[in-house]
């Protein structure tokens, strides 16, 4: 029972924080199938981004800077892209910019619960160590997801000579928030919360307004006002 209960609690906040995005989604929302099977993806992607931190460490070593740009995000948000790019970007389900945020979202969130779950089983977890990755590391994914997502949304509609520019940025913004977060969380021995909580705060901020833009540039925004016009 008291498995059933951490375990639970290590796998609602991905899903809460999946929930509320996908919700997000005013105009024309995804297929729910299709959410799930990005959201299935990011937690089998675990194994293969292991295995390359793994390979990663036992030949460069791990340095800070390098374990934290290189080693964990580097990877990690290299392999989620690729993913997005190969499975995502050319379906037809990816008609508006906001619905980059939302696949986005749903592999790092998909990648983050299980990180969170394993972290559960091996580690003495409790309620409020729960609660602190919660906050911190898988909000910290899902806001990764909304930066990688908004650019490659960007990247799918631009102008054709926009297109490589936005794609490069969908994967280096990423992988420079995430860097700087680990880097924090490892260099930063004591009140490193004075550090990381306005990090956050101004992740969220910026990830708010560019769900906002994303959702204020959808084609569909003027079939519905057309809709409520005409009832």
């Amino acid at each position: 029972m008291l498995l059933f209960s951490v375990l639970t609690a290590a796998v609602a906040p991905g899903v809460s924080l999946l929930t509320y995005l996908y919700l997000r989604d005013r105009y024309d929302a995804e297929p729910i199938h299709m959410v799930a099977r990005m959201f299935v993806l990011g937690i089998l992607v675990v194994v293969p981004i292991m295995v390359i931190q793994r390979g990663l460490e036992l030949w460069l070593g791990s340095h800070n800077l390098l374990f934290a740009y290189v080693e964990s995000a580097g990877v990690e948000e290299l392999v989620k892209w690729f993913v997005l790019y190969h499975v995502i970007y050319n379906h037809t389900e990816f008609d508006e910019p906001y619905d980059g945020i939302v696949y986005a979202s749903a592999i790092s969130l998909g990648f983050a619960t299980l990180e969170n779950v394993l972290y559960a089983i091996y580690s003495p977890a409790t309620f409020g160590t729960l609660l602190v990755r919660a906050l911190l590391p898988v909000s910290g994914h899902a806001l990764f997801g909304i930066m990688m997502g908004y650019y490659l949304g960007k990247a799918k509609f631009a102008e054709k000579q926009q297109n490589y520019y936005f794609l490069a940025v969908s994967f280096v913004l990423p992988v420079l928030l995430h860097g700087t977060y680990d880097w924090i969380m490892i260099t930063v021995r004591t009140n490193w919360m004075w550090f990381i909580i306005p990090f956050m705060a101004a992740l969220w901020i910026l990830g708010l307004r560019k769900m906002n833009h994303a959702t204020s540039r959808s084609p569909f925004r003027f079939l519905v006002r057309e809709d409520e016009v005409k009832l």
